[in-house]
């Protein structure tokens, strides 16, 4: 069945990059729980963090902090491993979003692989969505994961909108059209499954309009655009501009 809500296009923002300027010195400046709770003051409906198997940035205090000081739900972003499933079960944060991980990316580089791995992930998610998580599924805006994705009762998937942003950055158009029209479609698709479609991964001003005009998805997560950008603007300036082109294209 195909459900299409009318309510405003959410906006989540991730941290995680606050969280690097801080290690990469030491100490404990920037705390990300101040980025986060400026977040939530300019407008953002949630926080997105990634607590990485090296922790090479967000920390287990961070996560710690987060849940204790948040007013708006934490989207804890992990690996399916049995130590995330563990840091989530002790905090139960509202939303879970299954990524890949890999120690050598830079950054998560691509969509999680479900269709292979059906049985694994879904009896990976089955103790979290019990303990009242809401989990959801990174994955390539592909039929297959999408498939998979539903198969294994995910009741939300984020679509991966790197290939998008990249084409568009570097300037190769009919490869960003190629990628939108995918997002559209697999958006959809998704949809009519009755899984609730999420996207981010890349996302600045300059392309997120063709993405926020999408109807199905329900939530945009954008993290390292508006961490840097806030260098510029502050991130109370980053954050209301965005969300002024999320609703400007919704509208």
């Amino acid at each position: 069945m195909l459900k299409i809500s009318t309510e405003t296009l959410r906006l989540g923002v991730n941290i995680d990059h606050v969280a690097t300027v801080r290690n990469a010195r030491g100490g404990v400046c920037p705390d990300p729980l101040r980025a986060a709770l400026l977040a939530e003051a300019a407008g953002a409906d949630g926080i997105t963090a990634h607590l990485r198997e090296d922790r090479r940035h967000i920390t287990d205090r961070d996560i710690d902090a987060l849940m204790n000081g948040l007013n708006v739900p934490l989207n804890f972003e992990m690996a399916a491993t049995k130590e995330m499933q563990e840091i989530a079960l002790r905090y139960v944060p509202n939303a879970v979003c299954i990524v890949p991980e890999k120690r050598e990316e830079r950054t998560t580089e691509g969509g999680l692989e479900i269709a292979r791995e059906e049985n694994k992930i879904g009896d990976f998610i089955a103790p979290l969505r019990e303990a009242g998580c809401r989990v959801s599924i990174f994955i390539a805006a592909d039929q297959r994961q999408i498939e998979s994705a539903a198969r294994i009762g995910a009741p939300v998937i984020e679509l991966h909108t790197g290939a998008y942003c990249d084409a568009n950055a570097e300037g190769r158009f009919e490869d960003r059209n190629i990628e939108l029209l995918r997002l559209q479609k697999m958006s959809n698709f998704a949809n009519s499954l009755g899984l609730e479609v999420h996207a981010g991964h890349g996302l600045t001003f300059d392309c997120v309009k063709p993405i926020a005009v999408i109807p199905q998805v329900m939530e945009l997560n954008i993290g390292h655009f508006l961490i840097g950008e806030s260098i510029f603007i502050g991130l109370e300036g980053a954050i209301k501009k965005m969300r002024n082109l999320m609703n400007e294209a919704r509208s």
